[in-house]
């Protein structure tokens, strides 16, 4: 099949020398699968694509790139949900896929160092085997990949106790826009030498440099570990408003989040699903009733240590406001089978459509009057599109992040989106709290960072990448 992106003879010639020719795709149908997000929302057509093997591949196949001045989008597990993974005028893609190996776990130094291409999951199994855990943890762990997870700074079901990928990360190797390879990999606690390369690089989106190599901090397992689910009510809301019936029901669970905070030292977990997400989520895949099954909403909790934390847990829970039933689980399986109400949230959604999935933090003390609002404000924004927009809430209620799901907008209408951020903004939140901006938040970064923050992003894009070649579009909006 021909396809109208044809490279420069010499710079596929110097791609093909790098990873070899058959991980040189050209062809249309081959290049298919990388030229769309997980979301289906956000696509576009590859220049070529380059699957590299190791470190080496990488740095050439980028000096090629940046000889021939080519813009390149490097590329993990693309589980990537703001459009900042894959093509979208005519880029190379720079699959990291090959790299997927755990090159070392020592419990004793607490390191685990691997290629940025490997699978969380796989990396947590090796952390396993010698009776550690990484500290962090997302509900796609099987495909999304250590590099991928630097690059958005992905935060995931334990920040509340152990901070995003960022505050787990204790060393990198990333190769530049020209084929330079940085690499500081000891993974010393106390290194003072200059610049923090992996904090400049965590959260910069592939603009910066490709990420090859992550050394990952690894903590200890607990001896003890509890899962419960926690049925909510808000009260009756007999004026038949939604939006009441929400605010009341998430003031409820932010009350119980800070006082779970307060009270259990070692909270690993807090998480909140709403009542029409947990009827899609038992109906889509048939899971069983939960605790109180008219309930307005459950938050899940997952607590962890040395001793056993289920007495202090049910000392939280007991007389608080709002709680009807509870479910508790301390063994493997059963924990699974709680947290399956959660995790499988994204799953169950997308049998619905093409979402609109974005992810935002707000101030606990914004948190609940925004989930109250936020059905009547895409309504207003969508007019007479409104009432056939589904929401689905859910998300990490112990750090402020909620997943907002939107379906019935089209792919390229942004008013919906562009109401849900004006209304993150005006409550002191964040646009991106951990799936990054991509293409889908450009237009409100502006808003969200100052004009002096915007100039030292700026400065540090034009020093790393003078000719922008890396990820062009991305996080920065145009000046």
């Amino acid at each position: 099949m021909a396809d109208p992106l044809e490279a420069p003879d010499g710079l596929l010639g110097a791609v093909r020398d790098a990873v070899g020719p058959e991980h040189c795709l050209v062809d249309p149908d081959l290049k298919a699968p990388y030229e769309v997000d997980w979301t289906r929302r956000f696509s576009g057509r590859a220049l070529f694509v380059a699957r590299p093997a190791d470190t080496a591949g990488v740095a050439a196949v980028l000096a090629a790139c940046s000889r021939y001045r080519a813009p390149v989008v490097a590329q993990g597990g693309n589980t990537g949900l703001v459009g900042g993974s894959v093509p979208r005028r005519g880029e190379a893609v720079l699959s990291l896929a090959r790299l997927n190996r755990v090159l070392s776990c020592d419990p004793d130094e607490g390191l685990l160092v691997a290629e940025a291409g490997t699978p969380l999951g796989v990396a947590q199994a090796a952390a396993r085997r010698v009776d550690v855990e990484l500290g962090i943890d997302i509900a796609a762990r099987d495909s999304a990949t250590l590099g991928g997870m630097v690059a958005t700074n992905a935060g995931g079901i334990h920040v509340v106790r152990y901070g995003p990928m960022r505050s787990r990360l204790a060393g990198i190797e990333v190769v530049l826009a020209d084929g330079t390879v940085a690499s500081r990999l000891s993974g010393l606690v106390k290194d003072n030498v200059g610049y923090d390369l992996a904090q400049i690089v965590a959260g910069s989106e592939g603009t910066l440099g490709v990420v090859t190599k992550v050394v990952l901090r690894l903590v200890r397992v607990p001896q003890y570990r509890v899962v419960a689910l926690v049925g909510l009510r808000g009260g009756d809301h007999g004026d038949g408003d939604p939006g009441a019936g929400v605010y009341a029901v998430s003031a409820v669970a932010v009350a119980l989040a800070t006082r779970l905070r307060r009270q259990v030292d070692a909270i690993d977990a807090l998480e909140l699903v709403f009542a029409d997400g947990m009827s899609l989520v038992r109906e889509v895949l048939g899971l069983p009733p939960p605790p109180d099954p008219g309930a307005d909403a459950w938050l899940l909790v997952e607590a962890s240590g040395g001793q056993d934390p289920s007495a202090l847990l049910a000392a939280a829970i007991e007389d608080a406001a709002g709680v009807t039933e509870v479910a508790v689980a301390d063994e493997a399986g059963g924990r699974a089978r709680l947290w399956a109400y959660r995790e499988r949230h994204t799953e169950a959604i997308a049998t619905l459509g093409v979402p609109h999935k974005l992810d935002v933090t707000l101030p606990m003390r914004a948190l609940a009057q925004f989930a109250g609002k936020v059905r009547s404000e895409v309504g207003a924004a969508l007019g007479p599109a409104g009432p056939d927009t589904r929401i689905i809430l859910f998300g990490h209620i112990g750090d402020g992040n909620l997943h907002v799901n939107m379906i019935g907008p089209d792919a390229d209408d942004h008013r919906a989106d562009d109401a849900v951020f004006r209304m993150v903004l005006q409550r002191g939140g964040s646009i991106s709290a951990e799936h990054g901006v991509g293409v889908a938040k450009l237009d409100f970064v502006t808003a969200a960072r100052s004009a002096g923050d915007l100039t030292v992003m700026r400065k540090i894009k034009a020093a790393l990448d003078p000719d922008g070649i890396l990820n062009p579009g991305v996080l920065l909006p145009p000046e």
